[in-house]
C-alpha cells in the first residue's frame, strides 16, 4: 500500500507497483483545458488518480489490459475523492470511445529485447510484447481529438525512435523533458508531450535527487508536494 495526500494505492494484485515514472508522467503532463482523458495501461491507476487531484473537472477513461490489475485500480478508484474515473479492462489495440479525447497519457511498457520476467503479468507490464510502440502511436492517432495532447515517459535513449514513429502519424513533440536522477548524470527518463501542430520544441530538464541518495532537489520537491505525505 502506498499512501498520497488525497488517495490510498493498493498494489498487491498489480504487476507494476507505484514508481517514479508515473509520478513523473502524474505531476508533468498538462492537463491544462483537457475535460476528456484517456490513461492507456493504468495499472495501480496512479496517473489517472493524480491528474484527477490536478483538474477534478475532467471526465478520465483508464483501461488496463491485466485482469487482476483493472480490478485493483478500480478499487483504488472507488476509495478516492473522484468517482468520474472510469477503468476498462481492455487493450488499446481493441479499445473504443464514444468521442475523442483532448489529453491522453501512457507509462507504457518499454522493454523491447530484455530478458522477460518470471510472471507472464510482470512480463505484460514492462514489455512491449502486448503493445508495441508503434500499436502506442497508432492507438493514440486513433483516439487523440484534432487539438488534443499526448503525454508519455519512456527511457531517453527511446526519444529518437518514438518521435520518428510518432511523426509518421502526425504526432509532433512541443516540449521535451529530460529527467536526470542527479545533475552529473545523463538524463535517464524523458517526459514527451505531443500535439497535431508542427511547432517549436521546448526542452528542460529536470534532476531529481541531489548529492546524496534522497535527498531532493527543490524543483521535484515543489512538484511532488501536492502528494506526498512527507512535503509541506
Amino acid at each position: 500500500m502506498f499512501s498520497f495526500k488525497q488517495f490510498t494505492i493498493h498494489q498487491d494484485a498489480c504487476a507494476m507497483k507505484v514508481g517514479t515514472d508515473g509520478v513523473l508522467l502524474g505531476v508533468l503532463a498538462d492537463v491544462t483545458a483537457a475535460t476528456h482523458l484517456l490513461d492507456i495501461g493504468t495499472g495501480t491507476g496512479l496517473v489517472a488518480l493524480m491528474l484527477a487531484q490536478r483538474n477534478p473537472s475532467m471526465s478520465i477513461d483508464a483501461i488496463e489490459i491485466d485482469s487482476k490489475a483493472a480490478k485493483q485500480a478500480a478499487e483504488n478508484v472507488a476509495q478516492s475523492p473522484w468517482p468520474q474515473i472510469r477503468v476498462h479492462c481492455a487493450a488499446l489495440q481493441t479499445y473504443t470511445a464514444n468521442q475523442p479525447y483532448n489529453l491522453i497519457v501512457s507509462n507504457p511498457p518499454y522493454f523491447v529485447n530484455s530478458l522477460k520476467a518470471p510472471k507472464a503479468e510482470r512480463t505484460t507490464a514492462r514489455h512491449t510484447d502486448s503493445l508495441s510502440f508503434n500499436e502506442l502511436v497508432e492507438g493514440v492517432d486513433r483516439l487523440l481529438s484534432p487539438a488534443g495532447k499526448f503525454w508519455v515517459i519512456l527511457p531517453a535513449d527511446e526519444q529518437t525512435n518514438f518521435c520518428q514513429l510518432a511523426q509518421e502519424k502526425g504526432l509532433y513533440p512541443y516540449r521535451l523533458i529530460h529527467v536526470h536522477p542527479r545533475a552529473e548524470k545523463p538524463a535517464k527518463r524523458i517526459v514527451m508531450g505531443f500535439t497535431r501542430t508542427q511547432t517549436t520544441t521546448h526542452q528542460e530538464h529536470l534532476v531529481i535527487e541531489k548529492e546524496q541518495r534522497h535527498q531532493y532537489t527543490d524543483a521535484f520537491a515543489q512538484l511532488t508536494a501536492p502528494f506526498y505525505l512527507d512535503r509541506d
